[in-house]
């Protein structure tokens, strides 16, 4: 029996498990090694392994008296050497701290009222809400190019009612506002629904009891809703928080020069200037910016439910 729940637990753990190795640690690891190597003369990173012209056979060409030639701390170095770099992490949180209190603003009440609704439509505005995921990116994106470009409608609107203030016309593509316009719309249900799958397990019986007791409609919420509501909240910010990071498409496509994240510089590192040593040193500090932000907002949750108890 102990042996039939063993091989029972490998055979529900072991996919998942196998996946993780495959699709994240063993490429971890690959650009961990990465971020400490040279640049390759065409591209790529320097080989360590070549064909001996004597033996005509592969041969390894570091060892303990040349490493030096092949692994290297400069990459790491010019990272914290140049601001430029520091200052574009920043920006980037920047953009993705908008993009999830945004979402947060526009997701909550959308749940609430999504999770208040009979059951009968719930299904049905659950539907609605995940609808644009049934057409393409970049097809989203480019339709957001032509809404915000100089000939849409939105724009042109835009520009008439400031020229009937006297405010000269603004350029809504290539500029910071489009960049977080379409990030929200991106990841949008990303926040509405855990914050929905949250909201329908609250027990109505306690904003009953809470109203009979003479708490206003602000008090139930703050002191009941909301608190009980966090870990939605934060399972969204996390879904949210964490791709809009590292987006490059949606900055590329409308963000300009102006608009450039992190995610874009690292493109660049591997396809454009294709040197991928440093492309991986900002890889690596990209994964442990999110995962020291993870922790950070973990601790803040913990915080908060030992308060609550």
């Amino acid at each position: 029996m102990a042996k039939n729940k063993s091989l029972g637990r490998w055979l529900i753990s072991g996919p998942p498990l196998l996946y993780l190795l495959i699709f994240f640690a063993i490429p971890t690891l690959i650009m961990a090694f990465a971020a400490f190597r040279f640049p390759g003369d065409y591209g790529g990173l320097l080989p360590l392994i070549d064909i001996n012209p004597d033996t005509g056979k592969n041969e390894l060409l570091i060892h303990a008296g040349n490493w030096q030639e092949y692994l290297t701390f400069e990459n790491f170095s010019r990272f914290f050497e140049d601001s430029i770099y520091v200052e574009l992490f920043i920006k980037s949180f920047w953009y993705a701290g908008i993009t999830t209190l945004v979402c947060l603003l526009m997701a909550y009440p959308l749940a609430w009222l999504i999770a208040r609704s009979p059951k009968k439509y719930r299904d049905l505005l659950i539907l609605l809400v995940i609808l644009p995921f049934w057409s393409n990116f970049l097809i989203r994106v480019y339709a957001w190019m032509i809404i915000l470009g100089p000939q849409g409608y939105f724009a042109m609107t835009i520009n008439q009612g400031l020229a009937l203030l006297g405010i000269a016309p603004i350029q809504l593509m290539y500029s910071h506002f489009a960049v977080i316009v379409v990030l929200v719309y991106v990841h949008l249900p990303f926040m509405v629904l855990p914050l929905y799958a949250n909201l329908e397990k609250h027990d109505v019986a306690l904003l009953d009891a809470a109203q009979d007791l003479g708490a206003s409609g602000w008090q139930r919420f703050w002191k009941i809703t909301w608190p009980l509501s966090l870990p939605g909240v934060w399972a969204g910010s996390a879904l949210v928080f964490i791709p809009a990071l590292g987006m490059f498409a949606v900055p590329d496509l409308l963000g300009g020069t102006d608009g450039m994240m992190i995610g874009n510089l690292i493109k660049q590192q591997f396809l454009d200037s294709r040197d991928w040593p440093f492309g991986s040193v900002l890889s690596i500090m990209l994964t442990l910016a999110v995962l020291m932000m993870a922790g950070l907002g973990m601790l803040i949750g913990r915080g908060k439910q030992r308060n609550a108890l």
